[in-house]
């Protein structure tokens, strides 16, 4: 018997919502890495792409345990001589919670081209995701920004 391995071309991607309300950090990033990794499927391939399109939610609602709120740091270099920049978890999720979010998220998916490639599956609001649309004939509706890619729901917890 032959060790299937997923051809990049031939893999088909489906799109999930996750809601992010009430989970920990931690455990939202871990889940949602590895589907974006495809390794919830049984075609998973390491060395190929193999994941699918992740949406979520209400990132300004996720928690995190303990006294990590307090306590923990964002840290990021300049690039420039005594550059190292360090920004509270307490701010961050206060101010740019989707960015605390996405960089969990991205700590978690491999270091290099192929890490590069699955992190730009992935979309992160603040809210529910909406916007507001005009119709033909004036009025306005507030409609899902990803409703054409018929997004399924995800229950992580």
């Amino acid at each position: 018997m032959k060790t299937y391995m997923a051809k990049a071309e031939a893999v088909e991607r489906k799109w999930y919502v996750v809601d992010a309300t009430g989970v920990p950090l931690g455990r939202l990033a871990s889940k949602v890495a590895a589907i974006l990794r495809g390794k919830n499927k049984p075609t998973f391939t390491p060395n190929v792409d193999t994941g699918d399109f992740v949406i979520v939610l209400n990132c300004d609602k996720a928690v995190l345990t303990g006294k990590k709120l307090e306590d923990k740091f964002y840290r990021y270099h300049t690039g420039y001589i005594g550059g190292l920049k360090e920004i509270s978890y307490k701010k961050m999720m206060a101010e740019k919670s989707d960015v605390a979010v996405y960089e969990a998220i991205r700590g978690m998916l491999p270091k290099n081209s192929l890490g590069r490639d699955m992190i730009k599956k992935l979309r992160v609001y603040k809210d529910e995701g909406k916007v507001e649309v005009t119709k033909k004939d004036g009025t306005k509706v507030s409609e899902f920004i990803h409703a054409a890619q018929k997004p399924v729901e995800l229950k992580l917890f």
